[in-house]
């Protein structure tokens, strides 16, 4: 090699930076099994067990026979499937002085859910859009009131609102039942679409002003189409909290119009005859069934409500 071949090599060389001769950079690969990895997937393991597992005895205690359950093998799958529970379970479990099982209480709670649903949403919905885009008089003083009443026990106010709607004729009604849960659902309801409508553009809001669109316009045509999952995240909310409740129920209805919950409190303290788990046990998959759907077919705009807006201050 001549010489000057070897002083461009050697210049070559020289020109490589410092960090290339020292090896490789960047992070290291994380090992698969890691303390951390071990931790996390550890006690997420532990919840899911914690929560699933009594699920799981009670579909598979609902599924077997008396004489399979009486051998106490709560874990084991049924030998031999049965769905005779659940038929008695809907249709001819006694719940008091009744004996037709579930089928009635389901129906009062479809007829109690839906309307307190629909209306608190959207008597809050409007409340939320006119604290956060239209400022009255007053505006701060209402929503105080709001906030405080969302934290008053439930119990408190008991006996007032028995007195209040003996007074109007609707105490043992399911109408009766209907406004209770509507007033109660509606002070976190506001909060949620307040802070969900102060979280969009205010660009669109005044947009929409000088093009002359009005309180309802604005309403019906921007903040709605725009506020899906908040809607969502409320629906979830009131429609899990007025299907479970059994307080206001038992307290505000009468027998007739008893909620599935109150149904199914009957039919597990039942102290006439056999104890029946697998009905019991049916007896309650049964009625947690319509939060759990509801959850599951919407959940994704459920994270997204919250996640967009539905916890800010």
């Amino acid at each position: 090699m001549s010489d000057r071949g070897h002083l461009k090599k050697t210049a070559h060389l020289a020109e490589v930076p410092a960090s290339w001769e020292s090896g490789p950079r960047g992070a290291r690969p994380r090992r698969l099994l890691s303390t951390r990895t071990i931790v996390v997937y550890g006690t997420l393991f532990v919840a899911a067990a914690y929560y699933l597992l009594p699920l799981y005895v009670m579909i598979v205690t609902s599924l077997k026979g008396m004489p399979e359950i009486r051998l106490g093998n709560i874990f084991s799958p049924p030998l031999e499937i049965t769905f005779e529970p659940w038929v008695k379970a809907w249709s001819s479990a006694c719940t008091g002085l009744n004996c037709d099982g579930l089928s009635r209480g389901f129906w009062n709670s479809v007829m109690i859910t839906v309307p307190s649903t629909a209306i608190s949403i959207a008597i809050a919905s409007i409340n939320g859009y006119a604290l956060s885009n239209w400022r009255f008089k007053g505006a701060d003083i209402f929503f105080t009131i709001l906030i405080v009443g969302a934290f008053i026990p439930y119990q408190v106010m008991l006996y007032p609102i028995v007195i209040v709607l003996r007074e109007i004729g609707l105490y043992g009604s399911l109408s009766g039942l209907v406004i209770v849960h509507t007033i109660f659902g509606m002070p976190i309801l506001t909060l949620l679409f307040r802070n969900y409508f102060a979280g969009l553009p205010e660009e669109l809001f005044k947009a929409a002003r000088v093009d002359g669109a009005g309180f309802w316009g604005i309403y019906l045509k921007i903040m709605v189409p725009m506020s899906l999952p908040i809607f969502v995240v409320a629906m979830i909310l009131q429609v899990t909290g007025i299907w479970n409740d059994f307080l206001f129920g038992v307290v505000f209805t009468r027998p007739e119009y008893y909620p599935m919950t109150v149904q199914l409190n009957n039919i597990v303290n039942s102290v006439q005859g056999v104890k029946e788990y697998n009905v019991n046990m049916a007896a309650t998959i049964l009625t947690g069934a319509v939060p759990l759907l509801v959850y599951f077919v919407s959940g994704r705009l459920f994270v997204r409500g919250i996640a967009a807006g539905a916890v800010k201050g």
